[in-house]
């Protein structure tokens, strides 16, 4: 039964407030700050039996179910949660007050395990829990992201201003931050957490394509400054280190091959252009 509230004139002229308990009792609305000076409440003592043990528990008269059940807790080593509270054959809920539903001084409950309550409560904490994880995962990428922020923001200082950055410092911090977009692919939660996640992938996906654009610019550069290529490096680096004896024959070699064709031609055009000798003489 959902709670009515109405006013009721009192026979002083005035207003008070009153409200429908659960149970059809007309009471008057309770409001302890505008009776500063009223007097408290008894407290009574109710029998509250768990299994064959009877617990007996000392609590205001106009409390709660719900606080009656926190306060079993400990004696019964239920949660306040899992707990389902008996009086008169009726469940009662954690919001119902014991003096609207008629509980009295030596009243008699049973508390029992409620198995749902229990499951639904320990789903939470695992969600909660995973949630936490999660959440603490995406912080330490975060704070990892930041670094290899600041590498590429001084990569692509040098290369902006024409310097030359080696590739395998750029391949570097490109493998560094696809390892971290790999874990946030790992992390599956929901809610604000899962917003996180996805600022922190589009982020280290724009690192990446920064990084994959300087790159080229660098190979670039490298090209109009006239970088020599390694194999070219080495084979001049090799020919530093040969022996000059070795350098000179191999000279000569190659000047006798290119001279070979010419000495075999002018030999063939000189035997081809022979006039045997004419003698005006007679031999004696």
């Amino acid at each position: 039964m959902m709670t009515r509230e109405t006013k009721v004139s009192s026979t002083a002229g005035g207003e008070n407030e009153w409200e429908v308990r659960p149970g059809g009792m007309l009471v008057q609305k309770r409001d302890p700050d505008a009776e500063p000076n009223r007097v408290p409440p008894p407290t009574i003592r109710v029998r509250v039996k768990y299994g064959s043990v009877y617990h007996e528990i000392n609590i205001n008269s106009q409390a709660t179910f719900g606080e009656l059940k926190k306060m079993l807790s400990g004696p019964t080593g239920l949660h306040h949660e899992d707990q389902k509270v008996m009086y008169k054959d009726k469940v009662r809920d954690s919001k119902s007050y014991l003096d609207v539903v008629g509980v009295k001084d030596r009243s008699k409950m049973v508390v029992v395990e409620d198995p749902i309550s229990q499951e639904k409560r320990i789903l939470e904490m695992r969600k909660t829990a995973k949630m936490e994880k999660a959440a603490k995962a995406i912080s330490d990428i975060c704070f990892e992201v930041d670094r290899l922020a600041g590498q590429v923001s001084a990569i692509e200082s040098v290369i902006s201003k024409g310097g030359k950055v080696a590739e395998k410092t750029l391949l570097n911090v490109i493998e560094l931050l696809m390892n971290q977009l790999l874990k946030l692919d790992g992390i599956t939660v929901d809610g604000d957490v899962k917003l996180q996640r996805k600022m922190q992938v589009k982020r280290v996906q724009g690192y990446v394509e920064t990084l994959d654009t300087l790159k080229v610019k660098n190979s670039s550069t490298s090209r109009r400054n006239g970088v020599v290529p390694p194999q070219s490096r080495r084979m001049a680096v090799a020919d530093r280190h040969q022996p000059e004896a070795t350098r000179e024959t191999t000279e000569w070699e190659i000047f006798d091959s290119l001279a070979a064709p010419t000495s075999a031609s002018t030999t063939k055009t000189s035997s081809s252009n022979t006039v045997n000798p004419m003698f005006n003489w007679d031999l004696i």
